[in-house]
C-alpha cells in the first residue's frame, strides 16, 4: 500500500520555530520529525511514499531525496499554494494510483502500529478507515464518534463528545470521485459519505501528540511525553 504524508503547510501556530524551517523538519529526539515518519514506514514494510509540498518543501525534498537512502522511494506532489489536506490529497492522486492509500500527516507523533493500516483491507462499501484517539485538551469535545459494535464512524451528537480524529487513515480514491477545485479540507469530504455508513474507524489509545504549537513541541523533546521509537526502526 502506498502511503501520503501531509507536509505542505506553514505551522502558523509553532511562530518562529517554522519561520525559516518547515514543520516537518524540526527535530524530535535529534532527527526531524518526518524522517521518523519515514523510518517507522519502512519498518512496517511500506515501499513507496508520496509526499506533499509547499512551504519550504525545497528544503525537505533536498533532506529526503528519492528515500533510496532510508530504504523507500519517494515522489512529490508540489502545490503552488497549500491545497489544505483534502485539496493536497487529490492533486497527488495520479501519483497515489486507484488502490486506497494510507495517508499520515506529517505533524503528529504516535506509536500506532502503522503495520496495522499498511494491511488494512477497505471493503466494497467503505471509503475510508480512521483512527481516533483520545480527546487532548485542545479539542476536548472531539470531531467523531465510532460505534464500537459496528465500527461505523459518524458525526457528533449535540452537546456529545466523541474522539479526535488522529491524522492516521486508510482513504479509497473513490472518495474524490466527485473533484473539487483548490484548496479545500477533508474533514467536510469524509462527513458527507459518513451519512452512507461508508466511514468506519477504530479508537486508539496508546501514543499521540499534535505536534502543533511550540508548547507541546518542546514537551516531546524535553521528555515530558514519552514517545521515544528508538527501536522500533
Amino acid at each position: 500500500m502506498k502511503v501520503m504524508i501531509l507536509a505542505a503547510g506553514r505551522g502558523e501556530r509553532m511562530g518562529q520555530l517554522t519561520a525559516h524551517c518547515p514543520k516537518p523538519l524540526l527535530k524530535i529526539d535529534e532527527r526531524p520529525l518526518i524522517e521518523h515518519h519515514i523510518r517507522r514506514l519502512v519498518a512496517a514494510g511500506c515501499q513507496e511514499i508520496v509526499i506533499n509540498l509547499c512551504y519550504l518543501g525545497k528544503q525537505i525534498e533536498t533532506y529526503l531525496g528519492d528515500g533510496k537512502a532510508f530504504g523507500v522511494s519517494i515522489q512529490y506532489s508540489w502545490e503552488e499554494q497549500c491545497l489544505e489536506t483534502g485539496g493536497g490529497i487529490q492533486q497527488a492522486l495520479t501519483l497515489l494510483g486507484e488502490e486506497p492509500f494510507m495517508v499520515l500527516n506529517g505533524d503528529v507523533w504516535t506509536d500506532y502500529p502503522l503495520q496495522k493500516l499498511l494491511s488494512y483491507d477497505l471493503s466494497s462499501n467503505q471509503l475510508a478507515h480512521l483512527i481516533l484517539v483520545d480527546n487532548p485538551t485542545h479539542n476536548t469535545m472531539g470531531d467523531f464518534n465510532v460505534d464500537s459494535a459496528s465500527s461505523l464512524v459518524t458525526e457528533l451528537g449535540p452537546s456529545v463528545s466523541g474522539y479526535t480524529f488522529a491524522g492516521i487513515s486508510v482513504l479509497s480514491p473513490k472518495l474524490f470521485a466527485e473533484k473539487q477545485n483548490g484548496c479545500y479540507p477533508l474533514a467536510p469530504l469524509l462527513r458527507n459519505v459518513m451519512v452512507e455508513s461508508k466511514v468506519s474507524g477504530e479508537h486508539y489509545g496508546g501514543v499521540w501528540v499534535d505536534v502543533g504549537t511550540p508548547e507541546r513541541f518542546a514537551s516531546l523533546n524535553e521528555g515530558v511525553v514519552t514517545a521515544s521509537n528508538e527501536g522500533k526502526y
